[in-house]
């Protein structure tokens, strides 16, 4: 068959590479399907370009796959209005998948006008479609699905399951994308002239945040050696020197933290690094490890610093274990990135002013950061916990009416008024932004010195990137 995977705009000057489609585009091309790639997050051409590409070029399946932002559902509705607007639609199935559709498949299908949601694990999922879409198999046998049938019948098929040994997995089609242009992706402590790609080096989390929307339970680390293999490939094919680890969790533990950076330090990767990170195993010999082995920024997800908050989000973490890990991070040199976001049910407000006093002195600014509002997104314990005490009605409430903005209350689980929540947010973002700026002016000005003071003939002109 056919198939289109349509890479969508996210409005960036550099964007992430899709590594989800490009995971299924190597599963199906593997299958014995064939596969082209529609950048329009490289082009940034407008929707109606995606309906003149349909009318003009012939294809049996044309896939979408976004999370579930806000600016991805109005993204994913914009596309369905081309894609359904296509002179050749009734030619080609439309498939959907990610975070944002397999929440809610229901509703999405009406919405969007799909003829498929995905849900779940992906790459069995899509080569099982295929062959259901070439009558060799009824779409009920295929598990992770939801669909309409001839009858207008709702049918949600049983939950697919995952996939065991992950190191089965064929590595993401690359060859099929624009790696030049994701290569230059800008990350915390990358040079001016070295390349950066992510890699997965698992999948799941063995943690349950009650804000966070997860498919699959459990996680599934890959071996040593694939992470090993699929880097060496992408530093010979690509000149890549940084590796951004995009899973939810590369610290899973302690143990498997220091055998990856082991592994690596072995088999002489001289590869720079970055990871999301747990305080629970940042540890300074862990650390020192991760240190040794090349990375250079861990990103925390820390939340909040109120441990009745922590205790409600399901976080597994205190005060004093959140401190500790980030001064250890400190310690041996590597950049944490301290993520924090407020509005927990019954958070107190003076917690916003502490979480900038935690910021304004263990930030080293190697990447911006305010504190945002947290968001309920379907699917998550916190989103069910809003229906009950009447906070949003259902899915569409939710993307039509209460998520309009990342940094904007969706739904307000605190005793405090969305009034006094965005002045505190506001005085304390503008303070976290100022010093960042200042940060910024006394490394120019350091650099500036030596130039003139010191004549640093390395200097190389004040480039923004």
């Amino acid at each position: 068959m056919k198939i289109l995977m349509v890479v969508y705009d996210n409005d960036s000057y550099l964007s992430w590479f899709p590594q989800g489609l490009a995971y299924l585009a190597s599963a199906a091309r593997n299958a014995g399907h064939e596969v082209s790639v529609y950048q329009q997050d490289v082009y940034h051409w407008l929707d109606s370009h995606l309906t003149d590409y349909l009318n003009h070029h012939v294809f049996d399946v044309v896939e979408v796959s976004v999370i579930g932002g806000y600016y991805q559902y109005h993204k994913l509705l914009s596309l369905s209005e081309a894609i359904n607007a296509s002179e050749n639609r009734r030619s080609f199935w439309y498939t959907i998948g990610g975070h944002g559709p397999a929440a809610d498949p229901e509703y999405f299908l009406r919405k969007t006008g799909a003829d498929i949601v995905g849900i779940g694990e992906g790459e069995i999922t899509f080569v099982e479609l295929m062959d259901a879409f070439q009558g060799k198999r009824s779409l009920e046998s295929v598990d992770g699905i939801a669909f309409f049938n001839k009858d207008g019948e709702y049918i949600r098929t049983k939950p697919r399951e995952l996939i065991e040994n992950i190191d089965e997995i064929a590595w993401p089609a690359y060859d099929l994308f624009d790696m030049t242009y994701y290569s230059l992706m800008r990350v915390p402590n990358i040079e001016r002239n070295e390349r950066c790609l992510p890699v997965l080096s698992g999948r799941g989390c063995i943690f349950a945040c009650n804000f966070c929307y997860r498919l699959d339970k459990g996680f599934r680390p890959r071996s040593a050696q694939s992470i090993i293999e699929e880097i060496s490939y992408l530093k010979k094919q690509y000149n890549i020197k940084y590796i951004a680890f995009s899973d939810e969790l590369l610290m899973s533990s302690r143990e498997r933290t220091i055998q990856l950076c082991d592994a690596f330090l072995e088999a002489d990767l001289d590869i720079k690094w970055d990871c999301n990170g747990r305080l629970n195993f940042a540890d300074i010999d862990v650390l020192e490890k991760m240190k040794e082995a090349g990375c250079v920024f861990i990103n925390y997800g820390i939340e909040s610093l109120d441990n009745d908050t922590l205790k409600v989000m399901h976080k597994g973490l205190t005060r004093d274990m959140i401190i500790r890990g980030i001064e250890h991070t400190l310690e041996v040199g590597i950049s944490p990135g301290l993520n924090i976001i407020y509005g927990n049910i019954n958070e107190p407000l003076s917690t916003i002013e502490d979480d900038v006093e935690f910021l304004m002195k263990y930030d080293d600014h190697a990447q911006m950061r305010t504190i945002r509002s947290v968001t309920a997104y379907p699917g998550t314990e916190l989103f069910e916990y809003a229906i009950e005490h009447g906070l949003v009605k259902d899915t569409a409430d939710f993307y039509e009416n209460k998520h309009t903005n990342s940094d904007l209350l969706s739904m307000n689980f605190t005793q405090h008024s969305d009034e006094e929540i965005y002045q505190a947010l506001y005085h304390a973002n503008m303070r976290l932004i100022k010093r960042y700026g200042e940060v910024q002016f006394e490394n120019s000005e350091r650099i500036c010195r030596e130039l003139y003071y010191n004549k640093d003939a390395q200097f190389r002109g004040f480039r923004q990137t």
